[in-house]
């Protein structure tokens, strides 16, 4: 398997930043780590093996690329405008950066965005945001609204609301989203939905289930057993959904 480690000085994060990448042809993923987590990590948890055939074959590439949570939704010392203008800035980074280096590596690829956990709210925000860049989304474990204390997770911009963060919540954005073109382009890509039966994201989930549902977005959803919001549950996930 073919496996590449690339890193540059980044101009929209002003800061160098890392990536892996597998294969050599196929698909394009571009995998969001999960919560906090760092572009080995799937590599690490062997979540990269279990797509080790596919892969190989060429069917796809993947490109595990770093996250900054701790500078942006976990950076408790900053303000949370800041915290969510660190988040748009990684969404830059993404777009006008690491998308335009995928599709120099692999033109005209069908692109598909994914993610564990926070990875997860990542790949979703990012493709319903900007639904022209992507062809589908593999969303495991996560949650889309960021701002709702969920069990033992907590609102991670402290009570803080501006249209930043609207802009950035997929359950709040969605609602009263009417853009004709956005909404015909979102409704091309498949979106999938994996979640534990156990999870206290599991109703993030539902809710996101059914707001793509009332505009008309094909989504599918399914509930594993058990919690599965770990590495065992997300290895066995992205060799059914990827």
């Amino acid at each position: 398997m073919n496996r590449e480690y690339v890193q540059w000085y980044s101009p929209a994060l002003q800061k160098n930043m890392e990536m892996l990448v597998f294969g050599h042809a196929g698909a394009s993923v571009l995998f969001f780590p999960a919560r906090m987590g760092r572009f080995y990590e799937y590599e690490e948890w062997k979540v990269i093996e279990s797509l080790r055939s596919k892969i190989e074959n060429g069917f796809i590439q993947v490109y595990c690329v770093d996250s900054i949570d701790r500078e942006s939704f976990y950076n408790g010392l900053s303000h949370p405008a800041q915290r969510i203008e660190r988040h748009i800035q990684y969404e830059n980074y993404i777009l006008n950066e690491v998308m335009p280096f995928i599709e120099q590596k692999n033109p005209g690829s069908f692109k598909i965005v994914a993610g564990c956990s926070l990875g997860a709210f990542h790949a979703v925000n990012i493709a319903l945001r900007h639904p022209h860049t992507f062809n589908k989304v593999v969303a495991m474990s996560g949650r889309y609204d960021v701002t709702n204390k969920i069990g033992h997770y907590g609102d991670l911009l402290d009570g803080y609301w501006d249209e930043n963060i609207y802009f950035n919540m997929p359950l709040q954005y969605l609602t009263n989203l009417t853009d004709e073109d956005q909404l015909n382009s979102i409704k091309q890509i498949p979106i999938v939905l994996a979640v534990g039966q156990q999870d206290v994201l599991l109703g993030s989930n539902l809710a996101l289930n059914d707001k793509l549902a009332e505009k008309g977005i094909r989504a599918s959803l399914h509930i594993w057993d058990e919690e599965a919001h770990r590495a065992r549950s997300w290895r066995q996930m992205v060799a059914n959904y990827i």
